[in-house]
């Protein structure tokens, strides 16, 4: 898969915010260090981050204690252990949320749990998991495989999905002692990262093998033509928002809460949108029927559909009176003629085979979309090679059958022997590579041993 990542400066994106000290891509203000501790320091420090706002709690508080959620004490029913994880490095895998999560206003209901400390976030699995669209509490080359007691551990009970990265080592400095700490993902949008073991600054954490992040980021895909495939494109990554919180400040018994901020996401209508006083420039496009900034995970539609070009200079009653005329018995064409023509080119770009997304869809060659429109729009009729293409896959998947059939019945067949030879010993998971710039991201086959004294997590 060919992909790239992109950071991009918010400047010019999104209307500044009340400081005018920091510019909106800026990361969150970094305290100076000091190797005494804050004299009593009992509020909680406070950062304003356009998306989020997060809230900084200290040991001394205690609120930093309400905000951990006891794994422990919760409803068995509802605690997994994820016995691959729990016994490999470098590793991550899918869950399925019990309910919509939404993250940048964007509703979520699939996340990556990787053994490295974080969740991934994205709906495209990729190479680069550590460079964007993740929460991390503590994101560092963690190896839970290292000891029997180290388990990777995910709570959900309809209100909240807590993932637990609990008694984990770092690799190579296993010597420090473990790690306990969790991320909590609320359905109302928070998200809250609670640290229990922190046993030395993570300001002392190499990320020469592994990145080294606490925060959250975001970003979206856009499809741009590959320069070495005709008729090919190839996605690129943009990250457009991203949360860096100051590492010194990651100690055991803290915690930080982020907060949701609105967003043009959540607007349903034109009137509210366009009178939306939110620090983003929120527009209306109207064929989407959706209100954003433009810069958010849907932005390929954003932009195949003109929504930038069709907002400016123009309101609601615009668009009121163009439903009006278009709707009126004078038109030459139908309404449904008038919408199969304006999403025509963005079918046509979808259909485009693509470097990448061939098996997310089966009719890459154009032949399927045409199914789908008017019977005007057909094509010419099926030719005689597709429909001895057809007769030969029958026949072969019908072969295949009946060889399978007769190897279950004669297991001591030659033929049984030599599939049973060559059977894989493990189902593959996903895993972490390293290279020199960064981790990647591929199928492997995971260890089958497991921790003794925990019980088996249902599968992933």
């Amino acid at each position: 898969v060919a992909l790239s990542v992109r950071t991009l400066p918010l400047r010019g994106f999104l209307v500044p915010r009340p400081q005018p000290t920091r510019s909106q891509d800026a990361p969150s203000p970094r305290l100076p260090l000091s190797s005494a501790p804050a004299p009593c320091r009992h509020k909680n420090e406070e950062d304003n981050h356009s998306y989020y706002v997060s809230r900084l709690y200290g040991p001394s508080e205690p609120h930093s204690r309400e905000l951990w959620v006891d794994v422990a004490e919760a409803n068995r029913s509802h605690v997994k252990i994820h016995t691959i994880l729990s016994n490999t490095h470098r590793q991550a895998s899918r869950v399925v949320l019990s309910f919509d999560f939404p993250f940048y206003g964007h509703p979520l209901r699939q996340i990556t749990i990787a053994t490295g400390g974080f969740i991934f976030m994205g709906d495209v699995i990729h190479r680069m998991l550590t460079a964007t669209q993740y929460v991390a509490p503590l994101m560092a080359n963690f190896n839970p495989g290292y000891s029997d007691n180290s388990t990777v551990v995910y709570f959900d009970n309809g209100t909240v999905f807590v993932v637990q990265w609990d008694h984990v080592y770092l690799q190579g400095w296993e010597d420090k002692g473990s790690f306990t700490f969790q991320a909590a993902l609320h359905h109302d949008g928070r998200i809250v990262f609670g640290y229990k073991e922190i046993p030395m600054s993570v300001l002392e954490i190499s990320s020469s093998q592994h990145p080294v992040k606490t925060g959250l980021s975001d970003a979206f895909m856009i499809l741009n033509p590959s320069p070495d495939v005709p008729e090919s494109r190839r996605r690129s990554i943009f990250e457009y928002h991203r949360i860096e919180l100051d590492p010194s400040k990651v100690t055991s018994m803290s915690a930080v809460e982020f907060t949701p901020l609105p967003t043009c996401l959540q607007h349903r209508s034109c009137d509210a949108c366009m009178s939306s006083d939110l620090t983003f420039n929120c527009s209306w496009c109207h064929v989407l029927q959706r209100c954003s900034s433009g810069f958010d995970r849907y932005r390929q539609e954003w932009m195949d559909y003109g929504c930038a070009q069709e907002a400016e200079g123009r309101t609601c009653k615009d668009f009121q009176d163009e439903d009006h005329d278009s709707a009126s018995p004078d038109t030459s064409f139908s309404p449904y003629d008038r919408d199969l023509t304006t999403t025509s080119p963005s079918l046509f770009i979808d259909s485009l085979t693509t470097e990448d997304d061939t098996k997310l869809n089966p009719y890459a060659g154009g032949d399927g979309l045409q199914n789908n429109l008017s019977p005007k729009t057909k094509g010419t009729p099926v030719h005689l090679g597709t429909i001895v293409g057809i007769v030969l896959a029958v026949l072969l998947v019908a072969a295949i059958i009946l060889a399978g059939i007769y190897i279950n019945g004669h297991p001591t067949s030659n033929a049984a022997l030599f599939f049973i030879e060559r059977r894989p010993h493990h189902w593959p998971a996903m895993k972490f590579r390293s290279h020199p710039d960064h981790s990647t991201y591929a199928e492997v086959e995971p260890s089958g041993h497991e921790k003794e004294g925990f019980m088996e997590a249902e599968q992933c």
